[in-house]
Parts: C-alpha cells; structure tokens; sequence
C-alpha cells in the first residue's frame, strides 16, 4: 500500500455508546509516528488518541481492554452479590468507592446494571465472548496463559450457550453469577 501512497493505522476504540454520543472515546491507534501525527486531529474529533505502537498494536491493545473490561466486569457482579446479599446497599456502595482505588466506570455504569437488573444491550455478552476468545487466541500465539480470562470465558459461554444471554447486555454475566449460586 505504500509503495501507492496509502496509509493506514488500526485505531479501535472503547468508551461504548456514551463515549461515543460524548465524543470522548479512548483511541488506541496502531500505526507508523507520521500517520499517526497526520490523523490525529480528525481522531481528536471522536475522542483521545494515543499511538500505542506499530501496525497491528491498536488491535493489540483492543484486546488487552476487551480482557480487562470481563474480568473487571465478573469481578464486579460477585461485589455486587456480596454487598447485597450481605445486606449492605449495592447503590451505596457503588457511591461510597466513587474516587477509590476500585472505583471504575464498569463498576459504575455495569455495577449499576446489576442492581437494577437492567441488561438492555450496550455491548452484547455475544461480543465480549468473541473478544475474549480472540484474546486467548493471541495470548496463545505468545505461548501465554491467562487464568482469569479463561473463567470468565467458560462464566459467558454458560451465559450465552446455557442462559440464552448471547444478546443481553454483558453486564448479564451478573445473571450467570447468580445461577451458580442457585439463586
């Protein structure tokens, strides 16, 4: 494509619909310095870039957010039963770690969810799933295991194969917790 003039970056990006509608979408562009520099003003328009590597790596670090978002995303819906069936009020709780170290926007905007039992879809568990397997394929190809991945996966496979989820929400995987807890 060079030799005709063309150039490219890969820049996927996160922040889902309210980044998007906001405008302040994490970019994460893959690509040579000097495309880079030459895109970043119409990038800037949808949100905030960062050349995070050569081709390719904007893809790269698609995946290693996909990975943490299903992670964090488990991890919150098991805080979220804690907290409830414990008898403290996941709403307040999700208030009280506002600015904390464990304050996040999947806790907020997902934790959220879960509470009120609110899976309309923004991002679909189908998806995630594809995600997930896309980064343990690469994960593979680096001879690499990811422990935690591989749980959440086999917790949105039952989701989607057993739960008939594929098409709710990904903050579902709450739903999935609760299944395995026989509530």
């Amino acid at each position: 494509m060079r030799e005709r003039g063309l150039h490219h970056l890969d820049a996927p990006v996160s922040g889902g619909t309210k980044g998007a509608e906001a405008g302040s979408l994490a970019i994460m562009a893959g690509g040579d310095e000097a495309v880079f520099a030459k895109a970043v003003s119409v990038l800037s328009a949808m949100g905030r870039p960062v050349r995070v590597g050569p081709d390719g790596s904007g893809q790269l670090s698609k995946l290693a957010n996909q990975t943490i978002v299903a992670v964090t995303i488990g991890v919150v819906a098991e805080a979220m039963l804690l907290a409830e069936k414990g008898g403290a009020d996941p709403a307040a709780i999700r208030d009280a770690l506002k600015g904390g170290f464990a304050d996040s926007v999947i806790l907020q905007q997902h934790g959220e969810r879960m509470t009120t039992r609110n899976f309309e879809p923004g991002g679909l568990s189908r998806s995630q799933l594809k995600d997930i397997n896309n980064a343990l394929e690469e994960a593979g190809q680096h001879e690499l295991m990811l422990p935690l991945t591989e749980q959440v996966k086999t917790r949105y496979t039952t989701l989607i194969e057993k739960m008939d989820g594929a098409d709710t929400d990904h903050s579902a995987l709450y739903l999935e917790l609760l299944r395995q807890n026989g509530l």
